[in-house]
């Protein structure tokens, strides 16, 4: 972003995206391979092209750990280190409530044209949630 300082770039990407959805875009949180997940999922948005890989360790009922790697846009990759945020210490019972509207609100209620990145995240949790179900049975 230091290049693009004083540009009528940086004006539009701060009219764009919040300054939540710029931090976790610069600076993501859990990004990267979990080497002993207990479960890895992917999803995609087959319009925008958007992928997301989203690995979890889970101990006694809770996720542990969650890591993930996305290729996307701005938005996709800020849900994306959110996700792991909140999803860290949570009982799977709770993780089913992290909702693409919740991811939303907490990067600052996105616009319709980039609120797929919240239903890409949201749909990663669903996928890891049906995992570990079909995996407990």
């Amino acid at each position: 972003m230091a290049a693009l300082r004083g540009s009528p770039r940086l004006a539009i990407l701060l009219l764009m995206f919040s300054d939540a959805v710029l931090d976790h875009f610069q600076n993501p949180r859990n990004a990267g391979e979990l080497p002993d997940a207990d479960v890895r999922v992917e999803v995609s948005n087959p319009v925008c092209g958007d992928i997301l890989q989203l690995a979890a360790r889970v101990e006694d009922g809770r996720i542990a750990e969650a890591r993930f790697l996305c290729r996307g846009c701005t938005t996709s990759i800020a849900c994306a280190s959110l996700l792991t945020e909140q999803l860290c210490g949570r009982t799977l019972a709770e993780a089913r409530s992290l909702s693409a509207q919740l991811l939303s609100r907490l990067l600052g209620e996105l616009p319709a044209a980039t609120f797929h990145g919240a239903e890409l995240a949201s749909d990663a949790v669903q996928a890891m949630l049906r995992h570990i179900a079909a995996k407990n049975r």
